[in-house]
């Protein structure tokens, strides 16, 4: 007999892939950049950036922070590494070293930039037309000489309300955008990360930035999900017992039998990336070969372990049964991310980056 305790993560190199040439020709002319930090939203940079590289044709990377960036460099050659953080004193011999291109968000950060030029490399400018987060504002842009702008490769910004298709601020920035693109007559742009890429080819610019979409998040919510599911989440069953009328689950006792149940204790929890939100709430599903069993979540979550409602679940099921699948087709990062009332890119950001959950990469 067989027992296990440790969840696993399977992480489908091939269908990133796929989604990656889907959103390319979806992109049209658009150079097809992917954005890899945080770890590639913890399903791992190094592998994921190595496998677009190799396969995909994929020579445009982005990260958040140079540490980062300097851990992809060995597996994507020569290809341009943009840091969105941009470049600053705890990381500058990071981008001599590995031939980084910063991304400029700032006055202060373009000076520091002039005081630490890196030979042949020209950064990216970053305006923001709206979202109120990094970015030069676009008064500040009157304020670049013609030499300070020759500095720059790209010109970039990022849309705030790209996932809905008729929100005003879409058209408002792409306007304020243009304005911008004026003061810029020989350079390449980029506005559109990869929810972005659904909307017109106004927004598509020269560059698109593919990030969430590429890991099978529905970036486009107002239309069926075009991305190929990139990962799995098993865990294992720990303990099947009986629940006798009246009994409670859990932490604070939220939960109370009404009838006799049986329960499937399973080892996955809060400290694993389960939302405590989930508490009555999520599901899992239990599998028998081409039939799917969902059961649903009872009690509190907890740190290590949820408990379900197997009541209705076949008894040969359950005795075959290793794992409880807690991420798969049926029950997807977005329908997780919608059932705990957050949204997807931090679910799979949580589980991805989790050290107790074991790793497995498919290519």
């Amino acid at each position: 007999m067989s027992i296990y305790t440790r969840p696993i993560l399977e992480v489908n190199l091939k269908n990133i892939l796929e989604n990656y040439k889907t959103l390319e020709n979806i992109s049209d002319s658009s150079v097809a950049a992917a954005v890899v930090k945080d770890d590639a939203y913890g399903l791992g940079a190094v592998e994921v950036s190595k496998y677009l590289y190799e396969n995909g044709g994929c020579t445009n990377f982005f990260v958040a922070h140079g540490i980062e960036a300097a851990r992809i460099r060995d597996g994507v050659g020569n290809s341009n590494i943009y840091v969105l953080q941009g470049m600053s004193d705890d990381n500058k011999d990071l981008f001599e070293k590995y031939k980084l291109i910063p991304v400029i968000n700032s006055i202060e950060q373009f000076e520091f930039w002039k005081n630490n030029r890196v030979e042949k490399i020209r950064p990216v400018l970053h305006v923001d037309t709206g979202l109120n987060r990094l970015g030069f504002r676009v008064s500040d842009v009157e304020s670049l000489t013609e030499a300070d702008k020759s500095e720059f490769s790209y010109v970039m910004s990022h849309l705030a309300c790209a996932d809905e298709v008729s929100h005003f601020m879409n058209q408002y920035q792409l306007d304020r955008f243009n304005e911008v693109k004026k003061h810029f007559p020989n350079h390449k742009f980029s506005l559109s990360a990869s929810d972005g890429v659904f909307l017109n080819n106004g927004f598509a610019q020269d560059m698109v930035r593919l990030g969430a979409a590429l890991y099978g998040i529905n970036t486009a919510p107002y239309r069926e999900n075009q991305m190929k599911s990139v990962v799995e989440v098993k865990a294992p069953i720990i303990q099947i017992e009986n629940l006798e009328v009246g009994q409670y689950v859990g932490y604070s006792a939220t939960y109370r039998a009404n009838s006799p149940r049986k329960i499937a204790i399973v080892s996955f929890g809060y400290g694993d990336g389960f939302f405590r939100s989930l508490s009555n709430v999520g599901k899992v599903w239990f599998e028998n070969g081409s039939v799917n069993h969902e059961a649903r979540v009872i009690g509190r979550v907890s740190m290590d372990n949820i408990i379900c409602d197997v009541t209705h679940i076949p008894e040969d099921v359950l005795s075959n049964s290793l794992f409880a699948k807690i991420l798969s087709d049926n029950y997807t990062l977005d329908d997780m991310g919608r059932d705990a009332g957050t949204i997807s890119y931090e679910v799979l950001s949580r589980i991805g980056k989790n050290k107790r959950i074991l790793k497995v990469i498919k290519q």
